[in-house]
């Protein structure tokens, strides 16, 4: 999944591709280099982002995902968490919902399973202005399982079948670095759940507090963690460096064809 940020604030490429035109060649170039999926975003989620209001997140996205609809084969994500965007996103030529609050804002719920279209539910403590201000789990691991599990249960209930859901951990999500690699080396306990597991690493904030090194030098640290996830099963990688993850996890595919 490579990731297309049409924001001005986003925490490593913010303001890039805000334009329609910058947005579409950097989407070419993804695709070129072996992207499956485009995740659009038009509202920061980093540490400490505050939201931004309906219509300008439309006015953001909504232009893009139709050039990237008329354009493109690939599916089209919508990252938002508004069910008015989810709704006008779908109606652009968007097919799949990627939501950080995994659909517990009012409406979202209904709203996906009314629109029928694959949603990933991720798991964040607290919210993104405040959310890495001293995070505390007393199991990190069972506590966002357990969470991931009652979303999944909410899904059914609304009636989004199994097979259209996937849950993300929310890695830099409010967590500690030790929480992030703890979730990391117990990745693999999530398969439980059921759905496909999709995790988004890439120059995430404890990668450059293991490596002491800005957001502008944490390639490698994120093809490795995007290697042990995919070993540890992860099924869907989000990224904003499509090439060189897509040539490391091809070692992880041949590994796993023998």
């Amino acid at each position: 999944m490579g990731i297309l940020n049409v924001t001005p604030d986003s925490f490593s490429d913010g303001g890039d591709f805000v334009s329609v035109p910058a947005a579409l060649a950097h989407v070419r170039r993804m695709v070129e280099e072996g992207a499956a999926i485009i995740d659009v975003g038009g509202e920061s989620t980093r540490p400490g982002a505050l939201s931004v209001p309906l219509e300008e997140e439309l006015r953001r996205v909504i232009p893009v995902i139709r050039a990237l609809a008329a354009e493109l084969s690939v599916p089209i994500s919508i990252d938002t968490t508004k069910p008015e965007v989810m709704r006008a996103a779908v109606e652009a030529g968007a097919g799949f919902i990627n939501d950080v609050y995994a659909l517990r804002a009012p409406g979202a719920l209904a709203m996906a399973a009314a629109l029928g279209v694959p949603v990933c539910l991720m798991h964040m403590q607290g919210e993104p202005r405040t959310m890495q201000q001293n995070p505390h789990y007393d199991d990190v691991v069972g506590e966002v399982s357990a969470f991931l599990a009652a979303r999944v249960q909410a899904c059914r209930g609304a009636g989004i079948p199994d097979r259209q859901l996937l849950i993300d951990p929310g890695f830099g999500f409010g967590k500690t670095v030790r929480h992030n690699l703890q979730m990391l080396n117990m990745l693999d306990s999530l398969r439980k759940i059921g759905p496909p597991l999709l995790v988004g690493l890439s120059r995430k904030s404890f990668l450059g507090a293991v490596l002491d090194a800005p957001v502008t030098a944490r390639l490698h640290a994120g093809l490795a963690a995007a290697t042990v996830a995919v070993m540890k099963g992860a099924a869907l990688i989000r990224t904003h460096d499509v090439g060189p993850t897509v040539e490391a996890l091809k070692l992880c595919a041949a590994l796993e064809a023998l």
